[in-house]
Formats: C-alpha cells, sequence, structure tokens
C-alpha cells in the first residue's frame, strides 16, 4: 500500500498552504519530573529538527500569547483553573483534598510553572483557531498541544486544560460544524465527552481499546441526544500496521466528510501510535502516521494539526517535524541535517525508522466488521445539520508575538534525561460559516445561542460530577457516564541510569 507521505505533486493535494506555526521557545524547559513519560523537551527537539531542515522559513512562526483565566473558563470549573493557577510543588502538601478532588498529584503531577505551561499550550491551540478563523493561514500547528484527556474540573492522563475543546469553541464562533480526529492511541475522552450531545461537533477517534487507558472509546459509543451518531469511536487492538490502519482511517474520514461537511477540522497527531513508543503498542510508520495528516489536509477545509501522546521522545520529533513537512507540501531527505540533538537520532541519524515485525491482532474480519458498523451509523446521518447564525460572538484575543525564526533555541537542561525515552515501557499504562453581514441593527437581534447551548452542558455537566472522579454529561434528564480514572499510576522507575 503506498503511504508515502508528503509526495503532493498534484491536484488539490498539491497546492501549497499557508501555514502558521505556533512554538513558545520556553516550552521544552517545563520538567514532569523524574521518572515521568511526558517530556515537553520533545518540542524543543522537534522545533530544532525544523530550524534544520529549513522549515521555519516557509510559514509564518508565532510565539502564542498565554491563554487568561477567562480564556479557560470557556471549559474548565473556575475553582479547578485557580487551583491550578495557585498551587506550587511548595505548597502542594498543604491542599491534598483538592489535590485529590482535581486529580492531580499522579499521573497529573505538580511541577515548577505548572499553570504557565498550561496557559503556553492553550493559547497555542486558541491562537491557531483564531488565526483560521480570519482566514490570515489554511493550517495551524501547534505541536505543544493536543491534550486531550483533561476534563472540565479534573485532570487526567498527563492532561490539565483541555486545549482542543477550546480551540473548538474558538472555531463555533465562526464555523456551522467542526470536526475533530484524533489518532492518538489513547481515546480522547476529554474532546468526546465536552461535546457528546450536541451535533455541532463531530468526535473520530482512533484508538487501542482493551484493558488500556481510560478505559472509553467502544465502538458502541456513538453519542447522545442532539449529538447522536456524532461520536465515532474506532477501537484497535496490538501491532496495526499502515496498510490496516489506513484501510479504516481512509474510507471513514472519507464518509464523514461527504456527510458532516464540516467548516473546519481539528486533527489531534498524538504519536504515540507509532511503532516503538515508550507506552504505546501499535506498529505505525512515520509516513503512515503521516498519511492522516496529507489526507485530512486534501480536503481543503481549515486545518489545525496538535500535538498529544508521544513519550519515545526521539521519534516524536520525527513524526511532527515530518508532519509539518506534509503540511507545507515539501518533501523531506531522509538523511537528517546536523543539529543541537543530532546525537538522539543515533546509529542511523534518520528521519524515518522501520516498523517491527510485532504480531498485527486486527483480522481483516475484524477490521471488516469495524468499518461496516462506523459506515452504517454514517448512513443515519441524512444531512449536515444547519445553524442560523444571527451574530458572530466576539474572537479570543489573544495576539501573537512573531518569534525569531533563527533561534532554534539550543538551551538544555542537563539534568533532562538525555535518553530517558530508552527506558524500559512502563508497565501499567496510565493516562489513563455563516456570519450575518455587517450592517444589520445588531440591537435588534437576538444573540446566536446554540453556542451558547454547546458551552451550557459543561456546567450542567459540574453540578452533576462535582470534580471527582469518574464524569458525566448530562441532556434531558438521561446521563451518559463515563469512567474515571481510578487510581491508577505509574510505576516510577530508576532514572539514575536512564
Amino acid at each position: 500500500m503506498d503511504v508515502g507521505g508528503n509526495s503532493l505533486a498534484s491536484g488539490a493535494d498539491g497546492k501549497k498552504r499557508k501555514v502558521s506555526y505556533f512554538y513558545d521557545p520556553e516550552v521544552g524547559n517545563y520538567y514532569y519530573g523524574q521518572g515521568h513519560p511526558m517530556k515537553p523537551h520533545r518540542m524543543r527537539m522537534t522545533h530544532a529538527l525544523l530550524a534544520h531542515y529549513g522549515l521555519l522559513q516557509h510559514m509564518h512562526v508565532l510565539k502564542p500569547n498565554p491563554a487568561r483565566d477567562k480564556d479557560l473558563c470557556r471549559f474548565h470549573a473556575d475553582d479547578y483553573i485557580a487551583f491550578l493557577r495557585s498551587v506550587t510543588p511548595e505548597t502542594q502538601q498543604d491542599q491534598l483534598r483538592q489535590l485529590k478532588r482535581f486529580n492531580v498529584g499522579e499521573d497529573c503531577p505538580v511541577f515548577d510553572g505548572l499553570y504557565s505551561f498550561c496557559q503556553t499550550y492553550a493559547g497555542g491551540s486558541v491562537g491557531g483557531a483564531v488565526k483560521l478563523n480570519h482566514g490570515h493561514c489554511d493550517i495551524a500547528v501547534n505541536w505543544a498541544g493536543g491534550l486531550h484527556h483533561a476534563k472540565k474540573c479534573e485532570a487526567s492522563g498527563f492532561c490539565y486544560v483541555n486545549d482542543i475543546v477550546l480551540a473548538i469553541l474558538e472555531l463555533l464562533k465562526v464555523h456551522e460544524r467542526v470536526l475533530y480526529v484524533d489518532i492518538d492511541i489513547h481515546h480522547g475522552d476529554g474532546v468526546e465527552e465536552a461535546f457528546y450531545t450536541t451535533d455541532r461537533v463531530m468526535t473520530v477517534s482512533f484508538h487501542k481499546f482493551g484493558d488500556y487507558f481510560p478505559g472509553t472509546g467502544d465502538i458502541r459509543d456513538i453519542g447522545f441526544g442532539g449529538g447522536k451518531y456524532y461520536s465515532l469511536n474506532v477501537p484497535l487492538d496490538d501491532g496495526i500496521d499502515d496498510e490496516s490502519y489506513q484501510s479504516l482511517f481512509k474510507p471513514i474520514m472519507g464518509k464523514v466528510m461527504e456527510v458532516f461537511k464540516p467548516g473546519a477540522v481539528v486533527l489531534q497527531c498524538g504519536a504515540d501510535s507509532l511503532s516503538g513508543d515508550r507506552l504505546g503498542c501499535f506498529n505505525l510508520s512515520i509516513k503512515g502516521h503521516a498519511e492522516c495528516v496529507k489526507y485530512m489536509r486534501s480536503f481543503n477545509v481549515p486545518l489545525l494539526l496538535l500535538g498529544g501522546g508521544g513519550y519515545t521522545i526521539r521519534n516524536v520529533a520525527r513524526c511532527w517535524c515530518y508532519e509539518t513537512g506534509v503540511a507545507l507540501g515539501i518533501e523531506l531527505e531522509d538523511k537528517m541535517p546536523q543539529h543541537e540533538y543530532y546525537e538522539y537520532f543515533g546509529p542511523d541519524y534518520t528521519l524515518h525508522v522501520a516498523p517491527s515485525n510485532m504480531e498485527n491482532k486486527n483480522s481483516r474480519q475484524i477490521l471488516e466488521d469495524i468499518r461496516s458498523k462506523l459506515l452504517d451509523n454514517l448512513s443515519k446521518l441524512e444531512h449536515a445539520p444547519s445553524v442560523q447564525f444571527q451574530q458572530r460572538p466576539p474572537d479570543t484575543e489573544l495576539p501573537e508575538a512573531d518569534e525569531d525564526q533563527e533561534d532554534a533555541d539550543s538551551r538544555w537542561d542537563a539534568d533532562s534525561d538525555t535518553n530517558d525515552e530508552d527506558r524500559k515501557p512502563i508497565p501499567s499504562r496510565v493516562r489513563r460559516d455563516n456570519v450575518e453581514p455587517e450592517g444589520k441593527n445588531t440591537d435588534d437581534m437576538k444573540t446566536e445561542d446554540h453556542l451558547r447551548q454547546v458551552e451550557s452542558t459543561f456546567a450542567e455537566s459540574t453540578s452533576l460530577k462535582g470534580c471527582n472522579s469518574g464524569s458525566a454529561l448530562i441532556d434531558g434528564g438521561q446521563i451518559k457516564m463515563e469512567q474515571g480514572n481510578s487510581n491508577k499510576t505509574f510505576d516510577q522507575p530508576n532514572d539514575m541510569n536512564s
């Protein structure tokens, strides 16, 4: 099967795209702690590759403005955001009750600069949505974003604030319908839950299912009430390869685009679905993973590319660099240029790595059954939902500053576990546009309320779940419950020899 990445020579797919790329040079300094698999340093490695492959000069490079409290509270509970803002490693022992209440401390530790980290990665995703809304770019990229597990009032699976939900809410100000696609190995539970009862956002998640964090994402979970059939879950087993993955991805996403007709697409590109990931169990090559980006790009719909999981950090950097090239329509040489993190990529020093010979437990019959079931669900959506816009809500004010494209930010903390990605996998996975024309007298118009209906489900959810483990979305007095992440924690390996 041809999964040749970004060979974009002809047709609509070959058209160059205007790309805005969000990056804060400080993001790589944040450190979850010794032994923790999530390493923001991977963003700095990705940026260095982009610089030395010469891709930055082809993009509008922006330093995101930090998301403000009120921006974060468009989805998250006020008291949860206040807690994230105030807690520090020094004070956390005095806040044990809140730590438990908000699920902070194990998988989601308190570390220096935690709130600034959240503001930075959320600011990039919302800023990308603003750029797309204004038509300033065709594709916006924020590899620091994509933290899809965070809930309204709790952290989950290394995620504290859900930048994806915030970005989608921004896109809904302009676009009647927004599509969310998730190719992280873990189910995109936080995003699905947020929009489970609305038909304005369709969520599609391709993920490992069965005794695997977060435990949600059954093929039978399809949405509720007005959102019925607007949640699609593609449950997969260990060892899925490029050909098997694309045998599902392309027919399903092709039908989704035909039926749902989104005004914008958000693609979460979690790299833990790659072969050899420290916490993953799939067998995708970088080209196979990037084929999803290439395919969604081919529809010529405003596209927001976000990061996500990925714990063998040398392969995360490889993947997101290559996928930036796909976004731009630029083919990259396999031979890696010399740069400050070159030693990470030995002994081959190439952009691509071969998948393993692990067993693919996804039989043809299983794949056919999944494809058939999901296409049948999509056939029940007769036409795309229509929303009558009367007044566009104001944009989130997140002005961005141009980042120095020559600064690949070579600063690096010698204590940040140079070869952490080579440690043995942790045994128990813990992560678990229709706008009213100007000139109308808006004083005589009612504010368009569909977006507020979407957001109102968040308030209902908070009062129901009380910010405890497990979560629920309510509609018409009925409840959709989601499995909580209970007390699962990751083992703490010894870092001394890593």
